[in-house]
């Protein structure tokens, strides 16, 4: 349903705590979710239907390393299917989480301070179980580490001209630096859980991982610096990772895929995909824990706006395709833009343009923005719209290229359903589990932009 709204003239709305709130409410009320609060009978429902989905992609996980990637649907000469389609899109989900939490924070933003804390373990979550679709494609998967430019006697070192090794340094780094970025920035919280646990257990736990904070001065002016400086050297990665995974397809010849438009155009798309489950997460979270106080309808319309923001990016990415292959004139790749629009895979590229280009445009209006119904089917639809997307890079270019005696299709088995559904049901479980046990929303920051309002 609608909430109340308010006037505002700034292209992204002011973000303020209200001004009944001090330090202790603060704390309390995020502290209390993970200390205090018992789970109850939607929590146990969700958490149990998304692990049942999770077993079952372990499970498929294990078939498959028994009986190889025949399993799935990919073939001759579609070679490539829903592993990398997957692999890509979670990479995408993972970029929101750092666009928030480093760019934003350079920025001054200060309506990053409520949702950057989920946005940025959504990062870590996303990113991992990306990092696990390379491996599961890999018709030898236990020789993964080949990849790695380890110290080799017989000197087989990895092929250095590959995306795939610089699909390694990148997504390495930056699960790196995200996983201290987050972790950096948790400290402060860790320590008052610490100070507030009630259990000795949670005491010893917490206070291990608080690093013997106390708040000092110079704890501070340390935390501080540290923050920043990882906020620069993650804010880079935004644009780096994407667009060493957009080279995977930009560095071939294959109609479709040799394109300078992808790097820009990937970047954009993930951020699309990002900032879309950002608000699938953040409204269920905001409704279930009564958290519309702290992530309130404002960070929902910036969060909206960003996301018009990225849909127009890549509609130009679209538009971008689609000319530049009928001004080059090259017959292939017109063929290419024509298969799409009117080919086998025609129904799935015409649902991804009404999810990513035209459902979106319904954020122009303000009592859509403001719409906490309105913007969480909108988040999905996207979400939904930038795999298919995914899906369709990777298969349609691949399904007829040079040669129509090569030509085949692509048909997705059990397999490769269970693979996807079932890595969206582990990252509902990671997700869950991180807040039940750790503070959603970054205590420390919100006390700060607290301080600050104050002493205006």
């Amino acid at each position: 349903m609608a909430e109340p709204t308010s006037a505002t003239t700034s292209p992204l709305a002011p973000v303020t705590v209200p001004r009944s709130y001090t330090y202790a409410t603060v704390t309390d009320k995020i502290a209390a979710i993970v200390l205090e609060r018992r789970s109850r009978w939607p929590w146990f429902l969700g958490f149990g239907f998304a692990f049942l989905w999770t077993l079952a992609f372990f499970f498929a996980c294990g078939y498959l390393f028994m009986r190889g990637p025949g399993i799935w649907g990919v073939d001759i000469p579609v070679a490539w299917g829903y592993a990398i389609g997957n692999f890509v899109w979670w990479i995408g989900i993972g970029h929101a989480g750092t666009f928030i939490s480093a760019i934003l924070l350079l920025l001054r933003q200060k309506w990053r301070t409520s949702i950057n804390r989920f946005a940025e373990a959504m990062t870590l979550f996303a990113a991992g179980i990306a990092g696990l679709f390379p491996v599961l494609h890999l018709g030898r998967p236990w020789f993964f580490y080949w990849l790695v430019p380890y110290p080799d006697a017989m000197d087989l070192w990895p092929q250095w001209r590959s995306p795939l090794v610089w699909d390694f340094f990148a997504i390495s780094t930056y699960l790196t630096v995200s996983l201290v970025f987050w972790y950096v920035g948790l400290i402060p919280d860790l320590a008052t859980l610490r100070d507030r646990a009630k259990t000795r257990t949670s005491q010893i736990l917490y206070g291990l991982f608080a690093l013997g904070w106390r708040g000092e001065a110079r704890h501070w002016a340390r935390h501080q610096s540290a923050y920043l400086l990882l906020a620069g050297l993650a804010t880079p990665l935004v644009v780096s990772v994407h667009s060493v995974v957009s080279l995977d397809f930009a560095i071939g010849n294959t109609p479709g895929y040799h394109s300078t438009i992808f790097p820009p155009y990937f970047v954009a798309g993930a951020l699309f995909s990002g900032f879309a489950m950002v608000l699938t997460l953040a409204i269920p979270l905001r409704h279930f824990f009564q958290l519309q106080d702290l992530i309130t309808v404002r960070h929902l319309e910036n969060a909206a706006k960003v996301l018009l923001a990225c849909s127009a990016f890549v509609t130009y990415g679209y538009l971008s395709e689609t000319f530049m292959a009928y001004y080059s004139g090259d017959q292939f790749d017109i063929y290419m833009i024509q298969n799409r629009m009117i080919g086998p895979y025609a129904p799935v590229y015409w649902a991804l343009i009404t999810c990513n280009v035209l459902a979106p445009q319904i954020v122009w209006w303000r009592w859509a923005r403001r719409n906490v119904v309105v913007l969480f089917i909108l988040s999905i639809v996207v979400n939904m719209g930038m795999w298919m997307e995914r899906f369709l890079i990777v298969v349609s270019s691949l399904h007829r290229d040079f040669l129509p005696s090569a030509w085949g299709m692509f048909y997705p088995t059990a397999w490769d359903w269970t693979h996807l559904l079932g890595s969206v049901g582990l990252f509902v479980v990671l997700f869950m589990l991180f807040v039940r046990f750790l503070p959603a929303i970054s205590i420390s920051e919100v006390r700060e932009m607290l301080h600050e309002e104050k002493a205006q």
